[in-house]
Protein backbone atom coordinates (compact mmCIF):
# COMPACT_ATOMS: atom_id res chain seq x y z
CA UNK A 1 0.00 0.00 0.00
CA UNK A 2 2.70 2.54 0.86
CA UNK A 3 4.78 1.89 -1.92
CA UNK A 4 1.82 2.38 -4.18
CA UNK A 5 1.58 5.66 -2.89
CA UNK A 6 4.87 6.90 -2.92
CA UNK A 7 4.63 5.73 -6.25
CA UNK A 8 1.89 7.87 -7.17
CA UNK A 9 3.75 11.15 -5.65
CA UNK A 10 6.69 10.10 -7.65
CA UNK A 11 4.69 10.01 -10.47
CA UNK A 12 2.71 13.32 -9.94
CA UNK A 13 6.14 15.10 -8.89
CA UNK A 14 7.69 14.13 -12.30
CA UNK A 15 4.33 15.39 -14.42
CA UNK A 16 4.77 18.85 -12.67
CA UNK A 17 8.94 18.82 -13.31
CA UNK A 18 8.27 17.80 -16.87
CA UNK A 19 4.92 20.37 -16.94
CA UNK A 20 7.14 23.28 -15.97
CA UNK A 21 10.71 22.05 -18.40
CA UNK A 22 7.97 22.39 -20.62
CA UNK A 23 6.68 25.78 -20.29
CA UNK A 24 9.80 27.57 -19.09
CA UNK A 25 11.37 26.75 -22.12
CA UNK A 26 8.20 27.81 -24.31
CA UNK A 27 9.07 31.21 -22.77
CA UNK A 28 12.14 31.96 -24.84
CA UNK A 29 12.38 36.00 -26.01
CA UNK A 30 14.28 36.76 -29.03
CA UNK A 31 17.23 39.10 -28.22
CA UNK A 32 15.85 41.87 -30.17
CA UNK A 33 12.33 41.65 -28.09
CA UNK A 34 11.69 43.62 -25.16
CA UNK A 35 10.82 42.34 -21.93
CA UNK A 36 8.44 45.41 -21.15
CA UNK A 37 6.57 43.74 -24.26
CA UNK A 38 5.68 40.58 -22.71
CA UNK A 39 5.56 41.38 -18.62
CA UNK A 40 1.83 41.58 -17.63
CA UNK A 41 1.86 44.94 -15.28
CA UNK A 42 0.42 43.36 -11.69
CA UNK A 43 -1.66 45.33 -9.21
CA UNK A 44 0.31 44.37 -6.06
CA UNK A 45 -2.31 46.48 -3.66
CA UNK A 46 -4.89 44.57 -4.87
CA UNK A 47 -2.88 41.33 -4.87
CA UNK A 48 -2.54 42.14 -1.42
CA UNK A 49 -6.40 42.46 -0.27
CA UNK A 50 -6.90 39.68 -1.70
CA UNK A 51 -3.97 37.72 0.36
CA UNK A 52 -4.51 39.82 3.59
CA UNK A 53 -5.46 37.40 6.63
CA UNK A 54 -7.49 40.66 8.37
CA UNK A 55 -9.83 40.46 5.38
CA UNK A 56 -10.73 37.05 5.46
CA UNK A 57 -11.20 36.95 9.22
CA UNK A 58 -13.64 40.20 8.59
CA UNK A 59 -15.52 38.32 5.89
CA UNK A 60 -15.89 35.51 7.99
CA UNK A 61 -17.25 37.01 10.79
CA UNK A 62 -19.74 39.35 8.95
CA UNK A 63 -20.48 36.75 6.23
CA UNK A 64 -23.09 33.84 6.71
CA UNK A 65 -21.22 30.37 6.25
CA UNK A 66 -22.51 29.71 2.61
CA UNK A 67 -21.93 33.18 1.55
CA UNK A 68 -18.45 33.43 3.01
CA UNK A 69 -17.50 29.82 1.21
CA UNK A 70 -18.54 31.34 -2.32
CA UNK A 71 -17.11 34.67 -1.75
CA UNK A 72 -13.97 32.87 -0.99
CA UNK A 73 -13.65 30.67 -3.95
CA UNK A 74 -14.00 33.62 -5.74
CA UNK A 75 -11.45 35.75 -4.07
CA UNK A 76 -9.18 32.18 -4.58
CA UNK A 77 -9.65 32.43 -8.10
CA UNK A 78 -8.57 35.73 -8.65
CA UNK A 79 -5.59 35.16 -6.40
CA UNK A 80 -5.18 32.41 -8.52
CA UNK A 81 -5.31 34.60 -11.23
CA UNK A 82 -2.51 36.67 -9.99
CA UNK A 83 -0.60 34.47 -9.16
CA UNK A 84 -0.45 32.94 -12.41
CA UNK A 85 0.40 36.43 -13.90
CA UNK A 86 3.06 36.45 -11.19
CA UNK A 87 4.45 33.53 -12.61
CA UNK A 88 4.72 34.51 -16.14
CA UNK A 89 6.40 37.41 -15.39
CA UNK A 90 8.71 36.32 -13.53
CA UNK A 91 9.51 33.21 -16.26
CA UNK A 92 9.97 36.21 -18.69
CA UNK A 93 12.72 37.91 -16.02
CA UNK A 94 14.48 34.32 -15.62
CA UNK A 95 15.14 34.00 -19.53
CA UNK A 96 16.36 38.16 -19.14
CA UNK A 97 18.28 37.56 -16.56
CA UNK A 98 19.74 34.48 -17.84
CA UNK A 99 20.21 36.26 -20.82
CA UNK A 100 22.04 39.58 -19.21
CA UNK A 101 24.17 37.34 -16.65
CA UNK A 102 27.04 37.66 -19.93
CA UNK A 103 27.87 40.99 -19.27
CA UNK A 104 31.23 42.22 -18.98
CA UNK A 105 30.00 44.72 -16.76
CA UNK A 106 30.00 42.98 -13.21
CA UNK A 107 27.79 45.13 -11.84
CA UNK A 108 25.45 44.11 -14.44
CA UNK A 109 26.37 40.36 -14.40
CA UNK A 110 25.86 40.50 -10.63
CA UNK A 111 22.14 42.47 -10.94
CA UNK A 112 21.48 39.67 -13.71
CA UNK A 113 21.87 36.50 -11.42
CA UNK A 114 20.26 37.86 -8.83
CA UNK A 115 17.18 38.62 -11.37
CA UNK A 116 17.50 35.26 -12.05
CA UNK A 117 17.58 34.35 -8.73
CA UNK A 118 14.55 35.53 -7.35
CA UNK A 119 12.48 34.96 -10.40
CA UNK A 120 13.20 31.00 -10.09
CA UNK A 121 12.74 31.40 -6.34
CA UNK A 122 9.24 33.08 -6.89
CA UNK A 123 8.10 31.28 -9.95
CA UNK A 124 8.64 28.01 -6.85
CA UNK A 125 6.38 29.84 -4.44
CA UNK A 126 4.07 30.31 -7.42
CA UNK A 127 3.84 26.71 -8.06
CA UNK A 128 3.38 26.00 -4.12
CA UNK A 129 0.83 28.29 -3.73
CA UNK A 130 -1.41 27.25 -6.77
CA UNK A 131 -1.39 24.23 -5.37
CA UNK A 132 -2.04 25.30 -1.81
CA UNK A 133 -5.35 27.34 -3.75
CA UNK A 134 -6.54 24.41 -4.90
CA UNK A 135 -6.80 22.68 -1.91
CA UNK A 136 -8.17 26.04 -0.37
CA UNK A 137 -11.35 25.79 -3.33
CA UNK A 138 -12.16 22.41 -2.07
CA UNK A 139 -11.61 23.25 1.70
CA UNK A 140 -12.31 27.46 1.83
CA UNK A 141 -11.12 27.26 5.44
CA UNK A 142 -7.84 26.41 4.43
CA UNK A 143 -5.66 29.10 4.30
CA UNK A 144 -3.81 29.30 0.75
CA UNK A 145 -0.42 31.41 2.48
CA UNK A 146 0.42 33.75 -1.00
CA UNK A 147 2.29 36.36 1.54
CA UNK A 148 5.70 34.73 0.43
CA UNK A 149 4.99 34.83 -3.16
CA UNK A 150 3.81 38.90 -2.47
CA UNK A 151 7.02 39.40 -0.76
CA UNK A 152 9.15 37.87 -3.37
CA UNK A 153 7.23 39.21 -6.11
CA UNK A 154 8.20 42.95 -4.88
CA UNK A 155 11.72 41.86 -4.60
CA UNK A 156 11.92 40.48 -8.52
CA UNK A 157 10.58 43.88 -9.14
CA UNK A 158 13.05 45.70 -7.58
CA UNK A 159 15.67 43.39 -8.98
CA UNK A 160 14.22 43.96 -12.30
CA UNK A 161 14.23 47.83 -12.40
CA UNK A 162 17.72 47.67 -10.93
CA UNK A 163 18.97 45.31 -14.23
CA UNK A 164 17.08 47.72 -16.53
CA UNK A 165 18.22 50.86 -14.97
CA UNK A 166 21.92 49.34 -15.40
CA UNK A 167 21.44 47.91 -18.72
CA UNK A 168 19.03 51.03 -20.00
CA UNK A 169 19.39 54.16 -17.88
CA UNK A 170 16.96 55.86 -19.98
CA UNK A 171 13.52 53.20 -20.50
CA UNK A 172 12.36 52.60 -16.79
CA UNK A 173 11.30 48.80 -15.83
CA UNK A 174 8.14 48.56 -14.00
CA UNK A 175 6.33 44.66 -13.45
CA UNK A 176 3.92 46.16 -10.70
CA UNK A 177 0.79 48.81 -12.05
CA UNK A 178 0.55 51.90 -10.74
CA UNK A 179 -2.52 53.12 -8.71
Amino acid sequence: MTLAIVLIIAAVLSLVVILWAGVTRRLQLSPRASSADFVEPLDVEAFRNLTDPEEDAYLRQRLPAAEFRQVRRARLRAMAAYIQSANHNAAILLVVGQAAQTSADANTAEAARQLANQAAQLRWYALVALLRIKVALAWPYAPPAAGPLLHGYQQLSSAAMLLGRLQNPAVPVRISALR
